[in-house]
């Protein structure tokens, strides 16, 4: 999204979210590339809300240590490649008369203020123009993206207090799409990306080169867990012990297994819901004059630590005919030695895996 400077450096990803900071730093290997250094560690509540941050001290802190303490490899680089929270991007896919390059820099803010519900001296504005659509005529299709600028400050004066130097700051839904999808794959027919985070659920739709819809959903793992914690009237680390143990395959086990899915199975049931709405929308407002129709969505990727849970494939399918799949974030990298420890949670990496491949496309590029 925003980018400060270009240099060939090493640099590594550092995804951050209200919860939770991982690492991944990834390097050129033949054609391709090895995972050569990662790591994550909690955030504890409070400390981001909805990804404003509330303890820049405590952030900085804890991006120290994640960084001192860095699995595989000693991290050489005080570059970065972060992420910027979803929740308060604003990502939108508009329609310009065909211009060069230059003439787009000037004209892009003044049509994107149509768009963006914040003044736009109060936000950073990036975009990019989009592959083209066959019989196009005179328009090009253009990715504006744009976050309030109190946000970004906060992200980059903690990375530079916590000794980073960032390079280039990333909303969450472009590392995604970039980790999951094959290039050459990236023109295909419209995919839903689901992130579905500890907090949150990142909803993504992806088509024609390009992100074409993003939102927030309040749904999340945690909620999940809570709603078992409550319930059953037991702590949370034994009601998230049973989620991983029996996730969505009740209809199969015993009564405990029939309990736990009997619990999630309404918010599960309101995820379905909003997944419904949204593609809906979708399909609705892709019939624009200017943009010719996508088609129905032709699969269902899912990423993020909620990911996991057993049976969740499934159940999406089984209630919305859409085939769903779990992500592979090494598609685009395809390391054959990776730690088990990231292996295993490679997943809940899906973002900082997006980011560490910007990083290193950039520098391939520089």
């Amino acid at each position: 999204m925003l980018k400060f400077l270009t240099l060939k450096e090493e640099t590594f990803g550092l995804d951050i979210t209200d919860l939770s900071l991982k690492i991944v730093k990834l390097k050129k290997k033949n054609k391709s590339f090895d995972l050569v250094s990662f790591n994550q560690l909690e955030i504890k509540p409070g400390i981001i809300e909805e990804g404003i941050i509330k303890n820049e001290e405590a952030l900085v802190k804890i991006i120290k240590t994640a960084c001192q303490n860095i699995k595989g490899k000693k991290l050489d680089t005080k570059y970065v490649f972060a992420s910027l929270p979803e929740e308060k991007s604003f990502l939108q896919v508009i329609q310009m008369p065909k211009m060069k390059e230059k003439e787009l820099v000037s004209a892009v803010p003044f049509q994107a203020e149509n768009y963006i519900p914040l003044p736009i001296d109060d936000v950073y504005l990036d975009f990019q123009t989009i592959y083209p659509i066959k019989n196009y005529l005179n328009y090009l299709n253009v990715l504006i993206v744009a976050m309030p600028k109190k946000i970004v400050d906060s992200y980059i004066s903690c990375f530079k207090k916590a000794g980073l130097i960032p390079i280039v700051l990333e909303v969450e839904s472009q590392a995604i799409a970039r980790a999951l999808i094959k290039k050459e794959e990236a023109g295909s027919a419209p995919l839903i990306l689901i992130d579905f985070g500890k907090n949150n659920i990142d909803f993504i739709i992806f088509s024609d080169h390009s992100i074409r819809f993003t939102c927030s959903v309040p749904i999340s793992s945690q909620q999940l867990t809570m709603a078992i914690s409550e319930n059953l009237k037991i702590n949370y680390d034994k009601a998230e012990k049973l989620k991983i143990e029996y996730g969505l395959i009740g209809e199969k086990k015993n009564d405990k297994a029939k309990k736990i899915l009997q619990i999630m199975t309404p918010i599960l049931n309101d995820l379905i819901s909003q997944i419904q709405k949204y593609s809906n929308f979708y399909h609705d407002h892709s019939f624009d004059e200017h943009i010719l129709p996508d088609g129905k969505i032709e699969k269902i990727l899912l990423c993020g630590g909620g990911a996991n849970l057993k049976g969740l494939p499934e159940f999406l399918f089984k209630n919305l005919g859409i085939p769903v799949e779990l992500g592979n974030p090494r598609i685009n990298f395809l390391s054959k030695r990776l730690n088990n420890a990231i292996n295993k949670n490679i997943l809940s990496f899906t973002t900082a895996i997006g980011l560490a491949l910007r990083a290193m496309d950039d520098k391939e590029n520089y």
